[in-house]
């Protein structure tokens, strides 16, 4: 952070007002405070002395709806925190948020209605301090920018990128991978304030945030509609479940709103740093089918989303069924997907099968069994039936001749 900058202009706007001003970020963490209030009450000298604000402290603040504001709140005083009456000003770059600054009344003060009067005056500092705020933001530093850049690039497929990725200290030697693509569905209308420049920042930050401490959580970045996040491959989904939350959480401190749906599409495991652009591929048409068809839940394997994988590789003529590959892949005899179609074209009827391709009707079950065995999932349960169903149709229509 360019502290001597923020800190010298907390104290150029505490001189202006007269006023005693801290300034804290989104998570009240406090980063610079003024030094000419003679009267600093027990809220404020506990602030200085910790860094942070107490979680009854914040309470109050947040019933007052300080984490929505767009505009200056007045807190009234609260005697039993020993808190006398604060004026918050939100402040905010594109109308993403990137702290608070609190103006503390002084004990004679009847409201707060001379410091909201005196606020239009350092609206141009104020301006500054919140671009200054941006600029120091973690997630918003050149380096960090850069590296997001480039993985994004690796994500698409570029040669150069992916060679750079392979070589981090974060990646290298620690797959298996799997990319995760998180995705917020809201019915919240699109407002004034949102860019691609914002929304951009939002998620990067939110995802940053979300995956502190997360060992299995390797790296992340945001774009203007998505987060992707590279994980370690895990058997389990605690992990993935955990950043779901906190992403929720973290987005929803600096939309200003409660966040709305958040999905995760979580692709198959790679064992290859080049595999991360099909990967990216499987997680966001997983977080896209789980924003379509919201039967698939929150955390969804791109395996589970069926028919909208084919959906999606339709344009590019390509079957990016998980399920439809692994059987093609095990099936080098050719005993399975000729059982599997037959069943489905002729209504589940086992015993046509087994006539159609002179089988004893045990085959056709042992057939089915290693299929379901292969797949980890049933063949004929309904979207693995439908996605498989139409892989096989896909892969005929694609030897038609060409008229």
């Amino acid at each position: 952070m360019q502290s001597v900058d923020v800190e010298g202009l907390v104290e150029d706007v505490a001189l202006r007002l007269g006023r005693g001003l801290s300034l804290e970020d989104v998570d009240g963490l406090l980063l610079a405070y003024s030094s000419n209030q003679p009267h600093a009450d027990k809220v404020r000298v506990d602030f200085l002395l910790s860094k942070r604000v107490p979680t009854d402290v914040i309470a109050w603040q947040l019933s007052h709806g300080v984490a929505v504001a767009i505009r200056p709140v007045v807190i009234p005083a609260n005697a039993q925190l020993g808190m006398l009456g604060r004026v918050c000003v939100p402040l905010l770059v594109r109308g993403y948020r990137v702290g608070y600054l609190w103006v503390q009344q002084e004990e004679d003060d009847e409201s707060a209605t001379a410091i909201l009067a005196q606020l239009p005056s350092v609206r141009d500092q104020l301006d500054v301090l919140a671009a200054l705020l941006l600029d120091s933001n973690t997630a918003e530093t050149e380096h960090r920018r850069r590296r997001e850049q480039e993985f994004l690039a690796a994500c698409r497929g570029e040669a150069a990128a992916l060679s750079a990725v392979a070589g981090w200290k974060e990646v290298a030697n620690r797959g298996p991978w799997q990319l995760v693509t998180a995705l917020e569905v809201s019915e919240e209308p699109a407002g004034p304030a949102d860019d691609p420049i914002a929304a951009t920042l939002t998620h990067r930050s939110a995802a940053l945030q979300a995956t502190i401490g997360m060992d299995a959580a390797l790296f992340s970045a945001g774009t203007s509609t998505h987060a992707v996040m590279l994980f370690r491959d895990s058997i389990g989904r605690a992990n993935h479940a955990a950043v779901l939350v906190q992403y929720q959480l973290e987005l929803g401190k600096r939309l200003g709103r409660p966040a709305g749906r958040v999905l995760l599409g979580i692709s198959e495991p790679f064992a290859a740093i080049t595999g991360l652009p099909e990967a990216s591929g499987q997680s966001r048409v997983a977080a896209q089918a789980a924003a379509v068809d919201p039967m698939l839940g929150e955390l969804v394997d791109a395996r589970t989303v069926g028919i909208f994988q084919l959906l999606d590789g339709a344009n590019g003529g390509r079957l990016n069924s998980v399920y439809y590959r692994r059987l093609l892949e095990q099936d080098r005899n050719r005993e399975l997907l000729p059982v599997l179609e037959l069943l489905y074209d002729s209504g589940s009827s086992v015993q046509s099968v087994a006539d159609q391709l002179h089988l004893h009707r045990s085959s056709v079950y042992n057939r089915l069994a290693r299929i379901r065995s292969l797949l980890g999932a049933d063949p004929l349960h309904g979207l693995v039936r439908l996605e498989l169903h139409s892989a096989l149709k896909a892969e005929r229509w694609g030897r038609r001749p060409r008229l």
